[in-house]
């Protein structure tokens, strides 16, 4: 293509390569309606497309959040209530979601099928030009909020699916927090409101602003359109012209992102969070400084102060950390460095504290900082960093998440102001020039500049109140009663009309001729074979595993040590040492010399227990301690010297260090459990079925939690056996019985890497501990976990092979059908959740949960009727192939060379074979409805036989006591 030239309406503007991604970028601008079009041009096969819009707020009713969710609720050419939910339903993506950020909202897709990839362009394109929420004010009361009266004698109370997310995202302190920091630094400008909505201020939106936010911000001329991968460019660019923007006049569309001054001085804000009545108050304040650093379009600053952040906040080899942590000023430091704004802020964050230090806080992290600034950053250190974030950036591997869509992401974060999009994939310059000025004072000028002399930053205590929540919900209702006895009767009318209005629309189903214009695959465009993982098995002294795949020249290894021999009553033990190994010092090095040592060699090196579950039998499973590393092929070597340092030369005798990591376990086990309830709930329901779920619970369910919390409790009576305990099982796992090694790097790489494992494994002990045949007793109860909080967390579980039943393929379409219709109708659209998920595992444990439910007995309500539903269902030959795309799509998510092996080795273990992999598939491509329909007496019985686990707040709970065979505070 040429500069300049135009192509189906679109003119070339810049062409230039990106060789950090091995890509071309292009970028074009839409002559006629105004858009904008990144185009990143690679042999990626998994295609992403989105469209942004530049959406800055001006309060926290939650308007750009609450249109994300509407938009795709229906529009022009796909008038069914939910073609978002018909494309998890019946698409070969591998991506669907929509995101709000503070200016910015987001639709993204991605997918290897092209048809499929035309067909997921097609209806976001017209859901985010055409919507019908001007159609249906019911979309804006059902995704945003609404009185809810079914007569005029029952309370009024509030509904809304996003008005409930937003309550379980402020139910959670970190929650509070990280939306105060952008209130307290941003307060004339769109940053310093809430974009996804403050629960608070979301009943103060109307459906007209709801609406003219649309009009004015939805336009071409303020979109941003981005394809990636080995699109047939000029086909895609013809689709966008000639079905969407040629439409189009381009317009002035105001949607700058305000630039805010400078503060004079810092800004100091307190605020409280909700703990429960009989909940601890001690050692619960957090303390949050933060600073806003220069611009994001600046790309060598903002690479700059990422690196920093690793030095000051992520490293174990940070003196800044150290000082603070060793003060004894609170129990966690943690941070971040946010770029997905115009100003971007850095936040450095301790936790478990009380309020009476915040002012030594704020002094001591300014001294630290100084004190680096003094004495020079430690040139080690500086040396990591630098490595850590360099391997980060070449490193290919993104977890299953489309590579496309990280580049998107990182190209708005200057797009989005005007600056170049493709500035910050483009890092080599400016790693080089960082790296030329980074032993000459430059990390110590950035903290001078943007935290010592820096004024526009503010210092935030988030403090504990007890019973603030159950005060809050008893000042809505006081609001909503007070409310309620001012209208007149016509106006009550009006409400149960609305109320009455929308659960009609809930409730009806689309018609044939409405569900026909979503687009649908055919059968013929899935894949009938599984794809075979890569694994090469060779037996030696030890079994090795090999996975060759390309990995751009890394080596990812895992070291499987048989963790079989630990007594039951160490288990939580064992687990710590996870956390402990690589964070203690060993006979070399301190820990934070071995940090650097890590991060200026290898990618990473960390230790993990875990267990994997025999296939289809959960009451046996092989206990594994995991050594997992990676680095380039050439630095392996210093791999294993690293891995052989921490396995022949921890030393486990530094209580005060031990204590020290204790706490900032515990307290990040505290955040996970607020911000996860339904993890917790369908983890402690299977804790109550499964053998190996049981021994999990040792691991890192709440019985891990009790014991860490109980050690720091009383570390100085039980330091001592735990050094004991420690000691024992060190001796026990480390040696040769059992081993299992896993490699995955390049086929001529892995004989490479062979070699220096090989070495590594004849230094080990030939045999540990007397094995263990686990046993515990499985307790069938009912289990509600309160936290404070304002939504539930509801599950409700059992086990289909404790009923006489065996796993097939075909539960997949049944599972997706109980998702994405009975649960998403039922328990979302309905009853205002945020969603609902379910799971039907190989080994016979299945669950429902919701998550964000302001429900709790009406959502078992709906569980219970599952069986009937499905005893009822009928669905035409179209529907079901819908279902059995989008249960093939969940079993082809794409996988990375390191995940590949991974999984290849878990098969391996678990004893899962391509058969039987390919067994399910065929069991997916050739159910019936009649087979479908047959589930619903399996399911009945599975409900009849079930247990609930609730994770949710005190009121609510305490409403169902009488459910429950045991309640008890998660977090005292």
């Amino acid at each position: 293509m040429e500069i300049s030239k135009i192509y189906h309406g679109f003119k070339l503007i810049e062409e230039s390569p990106v060789h950090e991604i091995n890509s071309v970028g292009q970028l074009f601008r839409h002559e006629k309606s105004g858009a904008q079009l990144l185009h990143i041009a690679c042999d990626d096969d998994n295609n992403v497309f989105s469209i942004g819009f530049r959406t800055p707020p001006k309060d926290s009713c939650g308007v750009a959040h609450i249109l994300e969710h509407s938009v795709l609720c229906g529009s022009r050419k796909f008038p069914t209530k939910e073609p978002f939910v018909e494309l998890l339903k019946g698409s070969l993506k591998n991506f669907l979601n929509a995101f709000t950020f503070p200016d910015k909202t987001m639709y993204p897709v991605a997918s290897k099928n092209e048809k499929d990839f035309f067909n997921l362009m097609d209806v976001y394109l017209d859901a985010v030009f055409y919507p019908n929420i001007y159609k249906n004010e019911e979309i804006f009361m059902q995704e945003g909020w609404h009185y809810e009266l079914n007569s005029k004698d029952e309370p009024l109370t509030y509904k809304g699916v996003v008005y409930n997310e937003m309550k379980g995202a402020f139910s959670s302190p970190e929650g509070v927090l990280f939306r105060l920091i952008q209130k307290t630094l941003y307060p004339d400008v769109t940053y310093g409101v809430e974009s996804g909505g403050d629960p608070e201020c979301i009943p103060d939106l109307t459906y007209a602003d709801f609406l003219d936010f649309h009009t004015k911000f939805y336009h071409p001329s303020n979109a941003y359109i981005f394809l990636y991968g080995d699109v047939d460019l000029d086909k895609k660019l013809k689709f966008l012209n000639d079905e969407y923007l040629e439409a189009f006049e381009k317009k002035d569309v105001d949607s700058e992102i305000g630039f805010q001054q400078p503060f004079d001085k810092m800004v100091e804000y307190k605020e409280d969070y909700a703990i429960l009545e009989d909940e601890e108050d001690k050692d619960k304040t957090f303390f949050a400084l933060n600073f806003v650093t220069g611009r994001v379009d600046d790309p060598e600053l903002t690479l700059g102060l990422s690196i920093l952040e690793n030095m000051l906040l992520d490293s174990s080899g940070s003196p800044f950390k150290k000082a603070i942590l060793g003060s004894g000023l609170g129990k966690d430091l943690f941070g971040f460095y946010e770029t997905d704004l115009l100003q971007p802020v850095f936040s450095i964050i301790l936790k478990n504290s009380n309020n009476e230090k915040k002012d030594k806080f704020k002094k001591l992290v300014f001294s630290e900082l100084k004190k680096l600034v003094d004495e020079g950053i430690d040139e080690k250190l500086i040396e990591a960093s630098l490595n850590s974030k360099e391997f980060c950036l070449r490193e290919t591997e993104n977890d299953g998440y489309p590579k496309g869509l990280s580049y998107n992401l990182t190209a708005m974060s200057s797009w989005l102001y005007g600056a170049d999009p493709l500035m910050h994939l483009r890092y080599e310059e400016e790693l080089k020039s960082i790296r030329e000025k980074a032993h000459k004072g430059y990390f110590e000028q950035l903290i001078t500049t943007y935290f010592l002399e820096n004024n526009h930053c503010s210092l935030i205590s988030l403090e504990p109140s007890r019973g603030l929540g159950a005060r809050q919900s008893s000042e809505l209702k006081d609001k909503l009663e007070s409310y309620k006895s001012s209208l007149s009767e016509e106006q009550l009318d009006t409400i149960v009309e609305m109320t009455e209005r929308l659960e009609e629309r809930q409730s009806a189903q689309d018609s044939p001729e409405a569900l026909a214009t979503i687009p649908v695959l055919d059968i013929e465009d899935i894949d009938t074979e599984t794809e075979r993982l890569p694994l090469v098995e060779k037996q030696g002294e030890f079994t090795t595993l090999h996975h060759p795949a390309f990995t751009n020249g890394i080596a990812y290894v895992r070291i499987l040590f048989d963790s079989g021999c630990v007594p039951v009553d160490q288990l939580s033990t064992l687990s710590l040492l996870d956390a402990l190994l690589c964070d203690v010092d060993t006979e070399n090095y301190t820990y934070m010399e071995f940090s650097n040592e890590v991060n200026t060699y290898l990618g990473a090196l960390h230790f993990s227990g875990t267990n994997y579950v025999e296939n289809g039998d959960s009451s046996v499973f092989y206990p594994k301690f995991i050594v997992s590393s990676k680095a380039l092929v050439s630095q392996v070597g210093k791999m294993m010297e690293l891995a052989g340092e921490v396995i022949y030369n921890t030393q486990l005798t530094d209580k005060a260090r031990i204590h020290e990591i204790v706490r900032r376990l515990r307290s990040r086990m505290e955040m996970n459990i607020m911000q996860s309830g339904h993890s917790i709930a369908y983890k402690r329901i299977a804790t109550h079925m499964s053998q190996a779920a049981a021994y999990n619970e040792y691991m890192s369910g709440l019985t891990f939690y009790d014991y860490i919390v109980d050690l720091d409790d009383n570390f100085t009576t039980k330091s001592d056996g735990l050094l004991s305990d420690l000691d024992s099982i060190y001796s026990s796992i480390f040696n040769k019985e059992g081993i299992i090694v896993s490699i995955t790097a390049e086929e001529e790489d892995c004989n490479i890497v062979q070699k220096h494992i090989d070495a590594f494994v004849t230094k080990l002990p030939e045999c540990g501990g007397e094995k263990i045949n686990y046993s515990f007793d499985l307790e069938a109860k009912n289990e509600a976990l309160l936290i404070p909080g304002q939504v539930q967390y509801v599950c409700k579980g059992s086990n289909f092979k404790k009923l006489g039943y065996e796993y097939s393929g075909k539960f997949r379409v049944m599972a997706s059908i109980a998702r994405l219709d009975y649960l998403w109708n039922n328990v979302r659209v309905k009853g205002g959740a945020y969603g609902a998920m379910t799971s039907f595992t190989r080994t016979g444990n299945m669950f429902f949960v919701s998550y964000r439910d302001p429900n709790l007995t009406e959502t078992l309500d709906i569980y219970d009727g599952i069986g009937e539903f499905f005893e009822n269902l009928d669905i035409d030959e179209r529907e079901l192939q819908k279902y059995i795309i989008g249960a093939i799509s969940q079993i082809d998510q794409p996988m990375t060379a390191s995940s590949k092996g991974g999984q290849a080795l878990s098969n391996y273990i678990s004893h899962l074979s391509y058969e039987e992999e390919q067994k399910e598939r065929e069991d997916v491509l050739s159910i019936t409805l009649e087979d479908i329909k047959e589930f619903s007496k399996m399911l009945k019985e599975l409900m009849a036989d079930a247990i609930i686990c609730v994770v949710g707040t005190d009121e609510k709970i305490k409403e169902s006591a009488e459910l429950f065979d045991d309640m008890r505070i998660v977090i005292e």
